[in-house]
């Protein structure tokens, strides 16, 4: 008797989301900045009140970010709404790069 096999699964696998290197170079960028691991980092996690960042730490960040990106960032473009959460400071570096 032959036995026919039902059809292949051949659904990929997915994922949330494409590889963000600036999202995660924020990531990165604090965790060198508050000396601790930084989990469940979304573009909605807030900077200040869920991962505890202070004016001091911006002041850090920013320079690890100019350096781990190899950008210039011009602070006269730089407004508090920036820092409102991961997402709209990667929002802030991506236009950076741009141009």
């Amino acid at each position: 008797m032959t036995t026919l096999a039902g059809p292949a699964d051949t659904t990929a696998p997915t994922t949330d989301a494409a590889p963000d290197p600036v999202l995660d170079a924020v990531v990165a960028a604090l965790e060198e900045v508050l000396e601790r691991p930084v989990t469940g980092v979304s573009a909605e996690t807030s900077l200040f009140q869920e991962i505890g960042l202070d004016s001091t730490g911006v002041l850090d960040l920013l320079m690890v970010l100019e350096e781990s990106l190899d950008l210039e960032l011009d602070m006269e473009n730089l407004e508090m709404k920036d820092f409102a959460t991961v997402g709209t400071l990667r929002d802030f570096l991506t236009d950076q790069r741009a141009g």
